[in-house]
């Protein structure tokens, strides 16, 4: 895995996406070596699962629609292909992800897969703790997302570098 710090962004909310306005979306580029692994889905499983982020895992790839989850964190990564993605609602900013870059996105950040590669395979997971639910953008949701966000746990570890990874320190106690 690569040593490296993740970038850091922390969206405002818009009034339709709310963001979080505590923790920062953190992007591992190359976060996850894939070289030399036949099956790159299963070792970012693997890696997922080895720090506490396995719950509720899925592979596929992101909706093309502006969504968000209030209840739970998420994390992304990329296994194969390549893709522009809107985080942060629609004045959030675009990232190009790919293979090996992953997204960790504290509850309640707005994203939206806007272009992708043939190829394109996401592996999605959940932390323990939280509740899976799937918000796009409307104004009641809003209103009920900004009480929830601030409830959500942070997770006891990184999902890409476990108990000491940049998580714990760029996410507070």
């Amino acid at each position: 895995m690569a040593a490296g710090e993740p970038l850091t962004f922390l969206f405002a909310d818009d009034g339709w996406i709310p963001n979080n306005p505590a923790w920062p979306m953190l992007v591992y580029r190359g976060g996850i070596d894939l070289a030399g692994h036949s099956d790159p889905a299963q070792r970012i499983e693997a890696v997922f699962d080895a720090n506490g982020w396995g719950r509720g895992s899925w592979r596929n790839g992101i909706f093309p629609y502006v969504h968000y989850h209030s209840m739970i964190h998420e994390v992304l990564g990329i296994a194969r292909g390549r893709a522009k993605v809107r985080f942060g609602g629609d004045k959030g900013e675009v990232i190009e992800v790919k293979a090996g870059d992953v997204a960790l996105l504290p509850a309640g950040t707005g994203h939206q897969r806007l272009e992708g590669s043939h190829d394109l395979l996401v592996i999605g997971g959940y932390p323990a703790g939280g509740t899976y639910n799937l918000c796009r953008g409307s104004k009641p949701e809003h209103d009920e997302a900004v009480a929830v966000i601030p409830n959500v746990p942070r997770p006891d570890s990184d999902p890409v570098f476990g108990k000491n990874g940049p998580l714990t320190r760029l996410w507070g106690a």
